[in-house]
């Protein structure tokens, strides 16, 4: 039980992060200590005089408590009148004691008072533009706090804060299109942080069946909960498929991290760090002394402290970016745990074992509060009871309900509203690549597709007779055709798990479909594809050979925010690309994607005639009335960065 009394605590411990917005619709996500009383104010402009002023109660705010001092505030304001469009909207709220308590008698506090790193400079509150096209956003994916990378949402912060006062230069959106979090490659410092904060917030506890431990409390005082998780797992040869699916980073090649094993797993720990990653403010409240460790993994906790210092130093302005742009999300598999669904093999392994069931189901739980419910609020009214009914059941024993949170979690593993659309200009479509797959009925070992048919289907309702859409696609739909041909042959050797291949061209199935969405002859005539997953950033020009002006297709990479790939690999892997799929290359034609031609965008400042640019940073796409991109950058987290300019060939 946390030592804390609610009176030392700051009233709201993360956010607001401004999610799903329109002209007549906000909503916002925060974090109290306690259930509190809000007041919402608007205004136009600069005015000091409030527009619309609402104490949120009933449908305005949902508050789901997973904590002693610890309460999410779900915000979803409906408005009478709307807003104005391409006009700065500030927002404040003022926050008051407990929901319980007379309103008169409390002294609010607003923004500017307990979290004034969100203002800009010579501002008290925040605020946002909506405007009546989507002529400028900001995108990006791969947020790994211990990357030696600088993080990516400060140079959106930065960006922000050379546009503020000029509502054109605003970006419409920020698209994160999946690794918003990592909750299977957690760094020592980072771990030792969340379970300092679920301490000090009383998070709530659960049991935990088929491990070595007990319960969550059991695992924070366990001696291997730090970088030996591997070792919950009972000793069995049944367990081994499960150690490799959920503890095994270390023994790939490529991808090697030693953080897999510090794999998240109980719900209070996935969300404590969703506070830290995004929110400087519980940083101030945690003892960061390390624990007890052996010398190797000391040695590994204090180089990886350094990182971790870098990214908290970022946090208030990372969190001021999002509390100015309407954010939208999807995951993709670290949001969950690594090579999530990877195949029909992988599901069967995992959900049939309760333990690694519950790790699964904990992330997604976390992902809906947290990520998911912003991004179509309606999409979840049918879970929510069941949220609240979890929470509830923890309200005198601080322990989680076992039977409510199994129940819980059945029903988001078989949940099939993460996909959402956005009906902007142009329209925003944005895919669940990780749930909804084409499972191989050849072989279960092999990988799925990443959408099975009827979710393809409906994608292609989605955009069917649309001019111009934008889809969000977690991985790219065209990738880097020598590392997808790598992947294959692992995956015909029966290791797909050791190079993670997963693309959208590993599955027959699954590939033709996609491919004749974009063949048939009322898809929209212009598509941006905007993808992020590999940790490198690259843009392409796509057209059907046949039929070369329609439609038109970009690809546009952006990866990672604070993420990269290792450089002297890419490099190579980027030149032997070049030689192996130039574009007279008869290689091309024992492809997929053969009767498309894929031409790359040179990114400006390359040094050997590069295609892929490997720093940390966000994507920029400017858009006309035609919705085609006009602008591609890569803005890397330090400095500078690059442009797609268009190829000759499309000039």
């Amino acid at each position: 039980m946390s030592t804390r009394s609610l009176t030392s605590l700051p009233p709201v411990l993360a956010g607001p992060i401004l999610r799903h917005t329109t002209l007549d619709r906000i909503s916002l996500w925060l974090v109290g200590s306690s259930p509190l009383t809000i007041r919402m104010r608007l205004y136009q402009e600069t005015s000091d005089e409030p527009w619309f002023v609402r104490v949120l109660m009933g449908k305005d705010v949902t508050r789901v408590r997973f904590g002693t001092y610890a309460c999410l505030h779900l915000i979803d304001v409906r408005l009478d009148n709307a807003l104005p469009a391409n006009t700065r909207i500030a927002y404040d709220l003022g926050v008051s004691g407990s929901v319980s308590d007379d309103l008169e008698n409390h002294q609010e506090s607003w923004i500017a008072d307990w979290a004034p790193h969100l203002c800009m400079p010579g501002t008290s509150r925040p605020d946002f533009v909506l405007k009546d096209r989507v002529d400028r956003l900001i995108h990006g994916a791969c947020r790994r706090p211990h990357s030696s990378a600088p993080d990516g949402l400060v140079r959106a912060d930065e960006l922000l804060l050379g546009a503020h006062s000029d509502s054109e230069k605003r970006p419409a959106v920020m698209l994160m299109t999946g690794d918003q979090i990592y909750a299977d490659d957690v760094s020592g410092p980072m771990l030792r942080a969340i379970h300092n904060l679920i301490d000090c917030l009383g998070l709530y506890d659960e049991a935990l069946t088929g491990s070595v431990v007990g319960d969550s409390k059991e695992l924070r005082g366990d001696p291997n909960t730090y970088f030996h998780r591997e070792k919950l797992l009972p000793d069995v040869q049944s367990n081994e498929a499960l150690i490799e699916r959920f503890f095994g980073g270390v023994r790939k090649p490529v991808f090697t991290t030693a953080s897999a094993q510090n794999h998240l797993i109980s719900l209070s720990e996935v969300m404590a760090m969703y506070l830290l990653v995004w929110s400087p403010v519980c940083w101030h409240m945690i003892n960061q002394v390390p624990p007890a460790l052996n010398t190797e993994d000391a040695n590994t906790y204090q180089s990886q402290q350094a990182s971790i210092d870098g990214f908290v130093a970022g946090l208030p302005r990372a969190s001021r970016a999002m509390a100015h742009i309407p954010n939208y999300m999807i995951f993709d598999d670290h949001d969950v745990t690594d090579d999530w669904n990877l195949s029909a093999l992988w599901e069967a392994t995992t959900y049939d074992h309760p333990f690694s069931r519950r790790i699964v189901g904990n992330a997604l739980i976390a992902y809906l509060l947290c990520q998911g419910w912003g991004n179509n609020p309606d999409a979840f009214d049918d879970i929510m009871p069941a949220i609240q009914k979890l929470s509830e059941s923890a309200g005198n024993s601080s322990w989680f309900d076992q039977s409510r949170q199994n129940a819980l979690i059945d029903d988001l593993l078989q949940f099939q509203h993460w996909q959402y659309t956005l009906n902007t200009s142009p329209r925003i479509v944005v895919l669940d690549s990780r749930t909804r797959r084409w499972r191989s009925e050849i072989n279960r070992a092999r990988p799925s597709g990443l959408m099975n048919w009827e979710a393809l289907t409906e994608f292609q309702q989605d955009i069917i007779d649309e001019k111009a859409v934008i889809v969000v696609s977690p991985a790219p739909m065209f990738g880097v055709k020598l590392i997808e041909s790598i992947q294959s042959v692992f995956t015909f050797l029966g290791k797909p798990l050791v190079v993670d291949a997963e693309n959208w061209m590993a599955h027959r199935g699954a590939a033709n479909v996609l491919l004749n969405v974009f063949r048939h002859s009322r898809t929209p005539e212009n598509f941006v594809i905007l993808s992020g997953d590999v940790h490198y950033s690259f843009a392409y020009d796509v057209r059907l050979r046949h039929r070369p002006n329609h439609p038109r297709i970009w690809q546009i990479t952006s990866s990672g925010i604070k993420n990269e790939f290792p450089h002297m690999l890419l490099e190579w892997l980027d030149r032997m690309n070049r030689w192996l799929y130039a574009p007279w290359s008869p290689l091309n034609w024992f492809t997929k994607r053969r009767r498309m031609r894929v031409t790359p965008r040179m990114p400006e400042g390359r040094e050997a005639g590069e295609r892929l640019w490997n720093n940390a940073g966000i994507g920029v796409v400017e858009l006309n009335d035609e919705g085609v991109p006009v602008s591609i950058e890569q803005l890397n987290s330090d400095s500078g960065g690059t442009r797609f300019p268009q190829p000759e060939r499309y000039q």
